[in-house]
């Protein structure tokens, strides 16, 4: 969490008016040279001990508690609160605006309390899930948190209100009791015991996104926090993923098991989200490559569910996990297909690469590894569900801006993405012609010009497309003007043609890389 401005600080303790905080909590107070002075109100106090120095803004009591400080350090012992706790309390209420004012602040109370983040009167499941709302309205507050989603793709308002999204960032204790009090210790305890706090008294989830995981009645079982940091930045050693202790519970999107048979697993839940943002909405998650549980199957069994795409990752543990799971789910009755990523790649990152990820991850599934004995069932992809986002939450978190015409073809052993050819692309209406132009052509050795008016082009390797259905090419454009001066100048490197494009005038489809241009 960042760090309080120390101008802040100090702007706080000059402004707000000392004498007036105490006067709102009742504390009647006399003239006593250059201080005033009144009965501690933080003590048993017969005799006035309290003093407070007008011209310096501080407090002091001289009786039985001996506490004493700014105006930061009363709201801290008034109200039992932490020191960023009173700060934002004192901010809030704009109490700098009636410092040295003579304004009369509200009596009973320094400053109205905040509503606490969880109470005490209720039992472990509300508890948790009072957590879970909490760190859901954080979210929403949390610009790094929200870049985070964003650069991972997952921009819909939509999931993060569907799936109770949240985000842990130590203001959950600010708003606690303080643990020297009763509430304040017996709420960090329960807390604990539910794994919200470690022992230190930190948040288990600090730093993390927060996706919680709801059984069917709507109880929280079970939480994931993924590190929004950087690894680089973090202390050597620190998980970038964490559960809560103890064995992971519940299924994740179970309602997606009750409503279709055919199910894509995921090994990780942000990869699910992907897929689901994608539009495929019968998609769940184990929690690792190890994290397949005792309610996975049972819910699969339950629900009657017939096919399972696996979309582990796909390194070496992915793989192993995936056909050991396979011959575990075809032992139950379950059909399992292999969804094929790149190497080395999870379906968020391919997502990621190869966009827009509905067509992409459509691609993928409709071509899914059958790891079964015998002819390979005829797999229909369901029809993937978008839900056009509001104004306002395209507002809140922005769409990525690459299109389909940014698809790069590119296939070879290190980076086997699939061809862009092989992705849905628009084609001509039904009777269309596309006419033909002819256009002076001249061939130097292994290098092509073509004159169109003032332009001329220069393409080199067409000799090296021998493969059907691609395109790879490099091509320098100049223009000149009727003085034979160079006006304008494009040097395009791999420019890349989809499949059966027709025409020049699909050159939407060409993604376009290192472009430069120069105008006289």
């Amino acid at each position: 969490m960042a760090r309080i401005p120390e101008s802040e600080i100090e702007r706080l303790k000059r402004e707000v008016s000392l004498e007036r905080l105490a006067e709102a909590r009742g504390v009647k107070l006399k003239r006593h040279g250059a201080d005033l002075i009144g009965l501690c109100p933080f003590h048993e106090d017969r005799s006035p001990s309290l003093v407070i120095s007008p011209q310096k803004n501080l407090w002091n009591c001289l009786g039985a508690c001996g506490k004493g400080g700014s105006v930061i350090d009363w709201v801290m012992r008034a109200e039992g609160i932490s020191f960023r706790h009173a700060v934002e309390l004192l901010k809030q209420e704009h109490l700098p605006l009636a410092a040295h004012s003579g304004t009369k602040l509200p009596q009973r109370s320094t400053v109205p309390k905040l509503p606490a983040p969880v109470s005490r009167d209720v039992d472990d499941r509300a508890l948790l899930l009072q957590v879970t709302r909490y760190y859901h309205e954080t979210l929403k507050k949390s610009p790094d948190a929200l870049k985070y989603l964003q650069g991972r793709g997952l921009t819909s308002s939509e999931m993060i209100e569907h799936f109770q999204l949240g985000f842990s960032n130590r203001t959950l204790g600010y708003g606690l009791p303080q643990k020297d009090r009763t509430t304040g210790a017996e709420l960090r305890g329960r807390l604990q015991r539910v794994g919200i706090f470690r022992e230190s008294g930190h948040e288990h989830f600090n730093g993390s996104v927060v996706i919680p995981i709801f059984n069917r009645e709507g109880e929280v079982v079970q939480m994931y926090g993924r590190k929004i940091t950087r690894d680089t930045a973090l202390r050597e050693g620190t998980p970038l993923h964490m559960y809560l202790p103890g064995p992971h519970r519940g299924v994740w999107n179970e309602q997606a098991l009750i409503a279709s048979k055919e199910i894509i697993l995921c090994e990780a839940l942000i990869d699910a989200l992907t897929f689901w943002c994608a539009g495929y909405r019968h998609v769940t998650a184990s929690y690792g490559v190890n994290g397949f549980t005792d309610d996975h199957r049972a819910a699969f069994q339950k629900h009657g569910t017939k096919r399972i795409s696996i979309a582990y990752d796909r390194d070496d543990a992915g793989e192993q996990a995936a056909e050991k799971l396979a011959e575990e789910l075809m032992a139950m009755g379950v059909e399992c297909f292999r969804v094929q990523f790149p190497k080395g790649m999870d379906a968020n990152e391919f997502a990621l690469r190869v966009m827009p990820a509905t067509k992409s991850l459509g691609m993928l599934l409709g071509k899914a590894a059958w790891l079964g004995k015998g002819q390979r069932p005829t797999v229909t992809v369901s029809e993937p569900q978008i839900i056009e986002e509001k104004t306002a939450a395209k507002e809140e978190i922005s769409e990525p801006t690459t299109t389909p015409e940014s698809i790069e073809a590119n296939t070879n052993e290190e980076n086997d993405l699939p061809l862009a050819a092989e992705l849905p692309i628009a084609s001509l209406p039904t009777g269309a012609v596309v006419p033909a132009i002819d256009v002076p052509v001249e061939v130097s050795g292994e290098t092509v010009y073509v004159s169109l008016g003032e332009r001329r082009y220069r393409i080199l390797g067409l000799q090296k497309n021998t493969a059907p259905g691609v395109l790879r090419v490099n091509v320098m454009a100049t223009a000149t003007n009727a003085r034979g001066e160079t006006r304008l100048h494009v040097d395009t490197l791999d420019c890349v043609r989809q499949r059966n494009a027709p025409s020049a005038s699909e050159a939407r489809v060409m993604k376009w890389g290192n472009e430069r241009k120069t105008h006289a």
